[in-house]
């Protein structure tokens, strides 16, 4: 059996260190990435995930996050939370203490996060506050054309095109889900995933990253896998799921994510964005895919000191 092993998407490497000193002392794969993801979701700098996450379109930001545990295919997520920065914690506690239940959302997952003794807190920083505002902010010249100055009809132009960007276009810089992916000493094997999901989303939208077989899926009888970026296609192709389906037929982690994103890129979608996975299997195998040459993925080994970035298969996602 392999030693133990924890992977993540871009941005995960805030947290894989903490995780990765859990598993050197025989701590639980689900222990690592609660602990890895807490801190991804507690980096202000980092508008797609937890504190600082961007906003829905009324302003307010909505948190959605899952685990699961690969011997038993437990699973927690919850969706469209707000208020509470560790949406993770949340989650394991639903795998916890609700097992009765596997995704809570809304008042719903609050509630349960009152009950549990979590913390509250503001999630809006004035970072993310800016970014919302410099979003919504209106221009006074004309769209098309020579005049001096907007007209009614460009405003209302200008207007309906920004709708359909704040609803689904990511701002520039670094975005996505975070996915973390660990493998213990015992060969327990866990996966998690947290967002603040598409910024300016429509109020109450969830997506893959609370949906076990969309953004996370785990068997221990063949691997992990998550996903980030375009939420819908991963939900409409069952995106986590396919890929574990394709490790169990025999293929390698990189080729099995690949498979995947060539599914959802066959798919008609008008609002078309990247997607891309990751996987890691119980004998410490890894890979990922993406849409975009230089797409990485972080991996950490119980003797390295850093994560170590490694290229995803590259998969195009234009037609």
């Amino acid at each position: 059996m392999a030693g133990p092993v924890i992977i993540g998407s871009e941005r995960s490497e805030v947290g894989l260190t903490a995780g990765m000193d859990i598993l050197r002392h025989r701590g639980s794969a689900l222990d690592a990435v609660e602990a890895a993801l807490r801190l991804c979701e507690d980096n202000e700098s980092d508008h797609y995930v937890g504190t600082g996450g961007l906003p829905n379109a009324r302003g307010e930001v909505e948190l959605d996050a899952s685990v699961m545990v690969g011997s038993t295919r437990a699973f927690g997520g919850v969706g469209a939370l707000r208020g509470f920065p560790h949406p993770i914690s949340v989650a394991r506690a639903v795998l916890d203490r609700l097992p009765q239940h596997c995704l809570l959302v809304g008042e719903g997952a609050e509630l349960f996060a009152d009950e549990c003794g979590f913390d509250r807190s503001e999630l809006l920083t004035a970072e993310s506050r800016r970014l919302y505002a410099d979003a919504l902010a209106a221009e006074d010249e004309p769209v098309e054309g020579e005049g001096a100055h907007a007209t009614a009809g460009d405003r209302r132009y200008r207007e309906t095109t920004r709708a359909l960007m704040r609803r689904f276009t990511p701002h520039d810089g670094p975005w996505g889900t975070i996915n973390v992916i660990a493998l213990d000493e015992s060969g327990e094997l866990c996966v998690g995933v947290s967002t603040s999901g598409y910024p300016w989303k429509y109020p109450g939208r969830v997506g893959d990253s609370a949906l076990p077989g969309a953004g996370n899926y785990c068997d221990l009888r063949y691997g992990g896998a998550a996903c980030t970026g375009r939420g819908e296609m991963a939900m409409r192709v069952s995106g986590a799921r396919r890929v574990v389906d394709l490790l169990a037929a025999g293929m390698a982690p990189a080729q099995a994510c690949a498979a995947m994103l060539e599914d959802a890129r066959s798919l008609p979608d008008p609002f078309s964005a990247e997607l891309r996975a990751l996987a890691l299997t119980p004998d410490g195998r890894h890979g990922g895919a993406a849409g975009l040459l230089g797409s990485m993925y972080a991996v950490m080994t119980k003797d390295a000191r850093q994560p170590e970035l490694r290229p995803r298969v590259v998969v195009e996602v234009g037609r």
